[in-house]
């Protein structure tokens, strides 16, 4: 069984891709270290080289994965840097032409040299691939094949994934229909089950502490794009909407911090019409954020990064339930589906179009929310059933390789999708469903399979070839 902790589904990231930018930023900082453990350090090298192949070279300067390379080459980690450092990183590299490996060994670099993107269609192991190259002084070289599998997570060529034995956690689940299981066995709710799986990897104060860590950036993100006006970077000059939209939500009502933007929010009405206007500028706030390279919680993706902030927060403001647990719970219920759908098919959108990230988002939120709702596990799984159902399909096709267009609006359909999924399942007889959550699933994973690779983060497809756009040279 696959060794996946809540904490890898909900990661603390830096925009604007998980796939595209995490992923690399963390390819390259692996290859580096295991070399430096192999030939105790790194003196000697001269040069690295890094080829991108699939959908990373044929997105990957919209995605900034080149940028991301090079943070990940300077080994910088993505949960604890400061984004701001990003430019001043990327100038120095380029005045200099040199990078520092690992702040260890400074070699000869330039980016357009060092840097390839191989636009040429060849068969793949998995549609993010690259291929890093050390060099050194004697004429030796290492090279390593990554993949970039969604979420941040990573695969190394011939070194197989980190299993886990099953008896080493008391509830191992692989599928919706094991999860049922458990906690009709144990009598457990799905909250506790996570729970006890998760305390053996963490302490329950860690586990606690890294839910209100991961809250603490998701609101973070909200207000952020919700306080920042402008143009998204790029050459789209796509125009933030969250400011505008939350400054009309407002109306005369100022804030300074979040604390008062926080209270301001929760004094809001029910009214139908202000609160789908408020869950759909959340969900819009955090991925303008992601596009501008800023601080996020992958969930499970950068790109569909905003859907479970917005749901959390419509819980939280609208729904009151704003207590600590509430949160963690919702937190907890949302990683245990996140985790079925990176077993069962993909979180790549490079694998599986839009489906495999916007979709199962949806669905993570609609469980969650069915759950705070008073929903029995059941319901819980029929509202992830119906969110991702209605998602089938979904293609990924950004427009100039970038996380804009559509990306950033599709977290707003998947934030609604995902409450008219767990009210849905709430009222509903779910033992009378027709569809499982583990069909669906399996549709999923067979459906990515089928979708032409024009629809899978390649730009080659869609609303990709149907706007027309000159980008700037970068």
């Amino acid at each position: 069984m696959e060794k996946i902790s809540v904490f890898e589904i909900f990661k603390i990231g830096i925009g604007p891709s998980s796939s595209h930018a995490m992923g690399p930023w963390n390819a390259a900082k692996d290859f580096l270290m295991v070399l430096k453990n192999d030939r105790d350090g790194l003196q000697g090298a001269v040069k690295i080289d890094v080829e991108l192949f699939g959908s990373l070279a044929k997105t990957g300067m919209g995605h900034g994965t080149d940028k991301s390379i090079m943070m990940g080459l300077m080994g910088f980690e993505i949960k604890t840097f400061e984004t701001h450092q990003l430019i001043d990183n990327l100038n120095l590299i380029s005045n200099e032409k040199k990078i520092n490996l690992l702040a260890e060994v400074k070699i000869p670099f330039d980016p357009p040299e060092n840097i390839k993107f191989n636009f040429t269609d060849i068969e793949l192991d998995h549609a993010n691939t690259m291929v890093f190259t050390l060099t050194f002084e004697n004429g030796d070289s290492e090279s390593a094949t990554y993949f970039s599998v969604g979420g941040g997570f990573i695969l190394r060529k011939g070194v197989k994934p980190q299993s886990y034995d099953k008896s080493g956690i008391p509830y191992p689940i692989q599928t919706a229909g094991e999860m049922l299981n458990w906690c009709e066995l144990e009598d457990k709710t799905l909250v506790e089950i996570s729970m006890e799986n998760e305390l053996c990897w963490r302490t329950k104060s860690e586990v606690n502490s890294e839910l209100d860590e991961l809250w603490e950036v998701m609101l973070t993100s909200m207000y952020e794009g919700c306080s920042t006006k402008g143009q998204l970077p790029g050459g789209l000059n796509v125009t933030r909407r969250a400011f505008q939209l939350c400054e009309s939500l407002l109306g005369k009502d100022k804030f300074d911090n979040l604390d008062e933007w926080m209270n301001l929010v929760m004094a809001q009405s029910n009214e139908m019409d202000i609160v789908t206007n408020w869950v759909s500028c959340f969900a819009l706030a955090v991925n303008e954020v992601n596009a501008s390279y800023g601080r996020i919680v992958t969930a499970p993706t950068n790109g569909a990064s905003g859907v479970i902030p917005a749901i959390l927060m419509y819980n939280i403001a609208f729904r009151k339930k704003n207590s600590v647990t509430d949160i963690r719970n919702f937190l907890l219920i949302a990683g245990e589906i996140g985790m079925l759908f990176k077993k069962g098919a993909t979180i790549s959108a490079a694998a599986g179009g839009c489906q495999a990230e916007i979709g199962v988002s949806s669905a993570m939120a609609a469980g969650a929310l069915a759950n705070s709702m008073g929903g029995s596990i059941h319901q819980i799984l029929m509202a992830a059933e119906i969110a991702m159902e209605h998602h089938l399909g979904l293609s990924c096709d950004p427009v100039g390789g970038l996380v804009q267009i559509p990306c950033i609006e599709r977290n707003t359909m998947g934030a609604m999708k995902a409450i008219t999924a767990a009210q849905l399942a709430i009222n509903s007889n779910p033992h009378a469903a027709k569809v499982s959550l583990d069909d669906v699933i399996k549709t999923m994973w067979e459906t990515a399979q089928d979708m032409m690779s024009k629809y899978k983060e390649t730009a080659e497809g869609g609303l990709a070839l149907q706007i027309s756009i000159n980008l700037p040279e970068c």
